[in-house]
């Protein structure tokens, strides 16, 4: 139905615009509803007069009315129960507290065995960057905390530490799978941009929705192209907040704090928000406590939760495995994020220190992204920085390993559905370390309507406008063969910073990093 207005909509502005030149556009968009009908004796034909349209359109809601299925949903809602809704199946409740129904089979509200139905602990991850890893860390915390939790991401969907279905799910799909799990006793789920604006949330209901960050990236699609409709779209997970629960926003983010006050005005009530930032005493932190609330940041050089009125001390931030000695300032914000989420969720905050005290000293906690690896004396690191922002905080943590002696060397690709401007600032991201060497690969994988070769020629260009000498640079049209490359030139005292974006190549990349030894 919905399909049908923007349809529409559109039809009617464009002949409106130009009468002349569609003239024939109604009666071409009746002949290929007709093509596509399998009774064409059953098709209301498509209109563009409005009165008409606005008639058919009525008749069209009276035929895909399910008031048995609308009746259900209320019911639901009455007894503060999530669900799950795609075209072939309802969900009520979640988890191990869900039932399943196929929408040709119904029931009605009697016939649900409701007092079988509860919801599980879910918390749903969004942001620019850090997502999955905040969702790996929920998902930690949760299953120290005895629960089996279920949770999706960009690498597939899981339960607890078992893949259950490899790929990217950080879309509805994924959402969906999650919350249908019967083995699930809490629900984590990663949610990106473009599964919002293309498919919606999925998620009815959720104790905890966290926003990482919002930065500029995929602009040109699906009608955002600034910073400010990214973080309305990443916003969108606050209506999902139920009474009681908690949005967890960061405080380092302009876009966010700016845009916090207005949440009761687009969604008619504002969630309780609870604030992390990399300063436990950054002002709108020590506000927020005064006034109650919640937070999380770091005061001394330790992890501070404020939660509940008390005070929690969750560790050294050095001591940290995901922080890299401290220099990862990236992972410190989602850290003190999850933890906020996790204390939300239910988790004691004795457990979530122990969680942060060892996760990621072993490469597989948070898998593909700041793996890290000394072979030889090369220091490797593994990772998924795929915009500016990302980049700077990878190179980073490359230059704290560096420490002032060796080169630091890396690969640098992009996907192609980003615009000129997206690529090229990469690339500045990049020049402004002066690595010692850029290998320019083909992201082959995500050629997403770029010619082969196109991408890497904007990079290269771009590398050479920020001032990098040719010498330094060199193209390799795959991701494995760019990673060839960088371990071939490195030795020891190097660092190389390796972002790997498909899971094929990272998959080649990591067998190849098992044979490697440096040469001298």
């Amino acid at each position: 139905m919905a399909t049908e207005v923007n349809e529409w909509a559109l039809c009617a502005a464009l002949r409106a615009h130009d009468p002349h030149h569609w003239r024939g556009l109604e009666e071409a968009l009746a002949e290929a509803v007709l093509e596509d009908a399998a009774d064409a004796a059953a098709v209301l034909r498509p209109v563009l007069d409005e009165r008409a349209a606005f008639a058919r359109f009525e008749r069209l809601a009276a035929r895909e009315a399910r008031p048995r299925l609308v009746a259900l949903l209320d019911a639901a809602k009455a007894r503060r129960l999530p669900h799950a809704l795609d075209d072939a199946l309802l969900t009520l409740g979640a988890g191990e507290g869900s039932c399943h129904f196929e929408l040709t089979a119904l029931p009605d509200v009697a016939e649900v065995p409701w007092g079988d139905l509860r919801a599980v602990p879910t918390a749903v991850v969004t942001g620019s960057n850090g997502k999955t890893t905040t969702v790996r860390l929920l998902a930690a915390c949760a299953r120290a905390h005895g629960w089996r939790p279920a949770y999706c991401c960009t690498d597939g969907v899981f339960l607890a530490e078992q893949l259950e279905e490899a790929g990217d799910y950080s879309g509805p799909a994924g959402a969906r799978r999650v919350l249908r799990e019967r083995r699930a006793q809490a629900a984590i789920v990663e949610t990106a941009r473009g599964g919002i604006l293309r498919r919606g949330i999925a998620v009815s209901d959720a104790q905890v929705a966290l926003v990482t960050n919002v930065s500029p990236d995929h602009f040109g699609e699906y009608g955002i192209d600034d910073l400010e409709s990214l973080a309305d779209v990443k916003l969108s997970v606050a209506g999902i907040v139920t009474a009681g629960g908690l949005l967890v926003l960061n405080a380092d983010d302009a876009q966010l704090v700016e845009k916090a006050p207005g949440l009761a005005l687009r969604f008619g009530r504002s969630p309780r928000l609870g604030w992390f930032a990399l300063d436990a005493d950054r002002a709108l932190l020590r506000e927020h406590r005064a006034r109650g609330g919640c937070s999380c940041g770091v005061r001394g050089g330790r992890l501070s939760l404020q939660y509940a009125g008390v005070d929690h001390d969750l560790g050294s931030i050095a001591a940290m495995p995901l922080t890299v000695g401290g220099s990862a300032t990236y992972n410190v914000s989602n850290l003190a994020g999850a933890a906020l989420a996790a204390a939300a969720l239910g988790v004691a905050p004795a457990t979530i220190a122990a969680v942060l005290a060892r996760f990621g000293a072993d490469a597989a906690d948070n898998f593909g992204r700041l793996m890290r690896f000394e072979l030889g004396g090369v220091r490797v690191l593994v990772d998924y920085a795929h915009n500016p922002q990302g980049l700077r905080g990878l190179l980073g943590v490359a230059e704290h390993l560096r420490g002032g002696s060796g080169r630091l060397g890396l690969l640098l690709g992009h996907a192609g559905n980003r615009q000129d401007t997206e690529i090229e600032e990469l690339a500045r991201a990049a020049a402004q370390f002066r690595p010692a060497l850029v290998v320019v690969k083909e992201n082959e994988a995500h050629l997403r309507g770029r010619e082969p070769g196109e991408i890497p020629r904007i990079l290269h260009a771009a590398l050479l406008r920020a001032g990098l000498p040719q010498a330094s640079l060199a193209v390799r049209m795959s991701e494995i063969e760019a990673a060839r490359c960088a371990l071939e030139w490195a030795q020891p005292g190097d660092v190389l910073a390796l972002p790997v974006h498909s899971s094929a190549a990272r998959t080649a990349v990591l067998a190849l990093l098992q044979t490697y030894i440096p040469r001298p």
